[in-house]
């Protein structure tokens, strides 16, 4: 049932950053339609998945309500992905990641690497990056969430999405890996491939990537690594050759004795691998962090004053952790976050006003990285119609430096989870005050107002 809810504001200032921080707060509306999220998980001609089973195995992977982020705050984050990939490319720094480096990153593939996810806090300062990873998740499942939005606060315009076409661009992507290493010649079979891939949480993802492939004209499988072969010429399945694979996998090194197939076909350049080790070795290792936030060295390494003023900016100091400096560490604990080296996904990550001595004892001996903390903005939304806060994080999908998407999710809790009621993936459309405006945005049309107003927002339980 719909009906309004009136949300008094106060006076904005003519600014995209706060009118969006005020959307988050005061547009405390559901804007996900289930039956438009129904026909994009069903629709496609493989099938798709079914909505409703998703909704009972996954009950939190999707957030029923839109976050909002400042034009300004989108277009700084693609600003300093654009300033790390310049980064990368030096000499220099190849030269410190690979000294700390698996074995397998030495290897120089031809393929980029897709699906890197950038993902931030907004802080006080703007965008603040929290980490990088090589095999970010969850980019078609939000392709799809984003035409399932519906307009619910009278004062904004929510620019349709349903042409929006991401799909297309990510076949586009795995396309230009593959010709990365073979040019012209024909991609024929391609497979998915993650640990116990059907006991996976993003197991739903791995089917609907599987149809986009099949849907471009390629043979597509689900795979683990134990269902790979490798004869010293090709990676095979059932006999049949595999030509790339899109990597689930986050033993990022390829050491695990299970992966030893896939890693004997990558090295041998059997088999186009995306994401690979060496993407991991450039990007996703935490020590990477303290790198791109030493602001001397990267100077003494020859990046110029407007990338290094963006990096000051967007990346939180991060210092690797040490027996000796351990002590420092646990003395300031409240103002740090502690990462394993190569971890993902959050595991073994602390809050550092939450980390027991028991838990410190381990990080001081060394493989983490303490990063300074930087809270999370917050998103209100209505769960069991009570209002409520979320913590926001921001993914940006990233391939070769240009983003594809971004998106959210909202959590409760230490690190991002899909455990929160209410919380999981959730739409983002940017907050423009003026000007031109693309899909996927909305027009912040009360900033207009000097003596604030009342938000109406459309209440829509969605089966809540």
């Amino acid at each position: 049932m719909n009906e309004p809810v009136h949300v008094p504001l106060a006076p904005l200032p003519l600014d995209c950053r706060a009118a969006a921080a005020v959307l988050n707060r005061g547009c405390v509306c559901n804007s996900i339609d289930h039956e438009l999220l129904r026909h994009a998980l069903e629709s496609g001609s493989g099938g798709g998945i079914s909505h409703a089973a998703l909704r009972t195995s996954h009950p939190n992977l999707f957030s029923d309500t839109a976050v909002f982020v400042a034009e300004a705050h989108l277009q700084r984050m693609a600003d300093i992905v654009a300033a790390i990939e310049r980064v990368v490319a030096l000499p220099a720094w190849q030269e410190r990641v690979f000294a700390y480096a698996p074995e397998s990153a030495q290897y120089v593939p031809a393929a980029a690497g897709v699906f890197l996810g950038y993902d931030f806090h907004l802080g006080a300062d703007g965008p603040q990056l929290i980490e990088i990873n090589t095999n970010a998740g969850g980019a078609l499942l939000n392709v799809k969430l984003l035409r399932a939005q519906r307009e619910c606060c009278a004062q904004l315009e929510m620019l349709p999405t349903e042409q929006i076409a991401i799909e297309a661009e990510f076949v586009r992507m795995f396309r230009a890996e593959w010709r990365l290493a073979h040019g012209d010649a024909p991609l024929r079979r391609v497979a998915i491939v993650d640990e116990a891939p059907t006991a996976q949480f993003l197991a739903p993802e791995f089917e609907l990537f599987r149809q986009l492939f099949e849907s471009a004209g390629w043979e597509a499988y689900v795979l683990s690594p134990d269902q790979l072969q490798f004869d010293g010429r090709r990676l095979l399945h059932a006999g049949q050759s595999i030509d790339l694979v899109y990597n689930r996998l986050t033993d990022f090194s390829l050491d695990d004795p299970g992966n030893t197939a896939l890693r004997a076909a990558y090295l041998a350049d059997a088999v186009v691998l995306t994401p690979h080790p060496r993407a991991h070795a450039l990007y996703a290792d935490k020590r990477n962090l303290a790198a791109l936030s030493d602001d001397g060295w990267l100077a003494s390494i020859g990046v110029g004053e407007n990338d290094r003023r963006l990096l000051r900016a967007g990346v939180p100091a991060t210092e690797t952790v040490t027996p000796e400096n351990a002590p420092r560490f646990w003395d300031e604990r409240k103002r740090w976050f502690f990462k394993p080296s190569a971890g993902f996904g959050s595991k073994a990550a602390y809050r550092g006003d939450k980390v027991t001595t028991r838990v410190f004892a381990e990080i001081a001996r060394g493989g983490y990285v303490a990063q300074r903390l930087v809270p999370p903005s917050e998103r209100r939304l209505l769960v069991d119609g009570v209002e409520q806060d979320l913590k926001i994080d921001l993914r940006n999908f990233v391939y070769r430096g240009a983003v594809q998407l971004v998106s959210a999710r909202l959590y409760q809790g230490q690190t991002t989870n899909f455990r929160t009621r209410g919380g999981g993936f959730a739409a983002v459309f940017a907050v423009n005050c003026g000007g031109n405006r693309e899909s996927g945005s909305v027009a912040a049309q009360f900033s207009t107002q000097p003596d604030g107003g009342d938000l109406q927002c459309q209440r829509n339980d969605n089966g809540r």
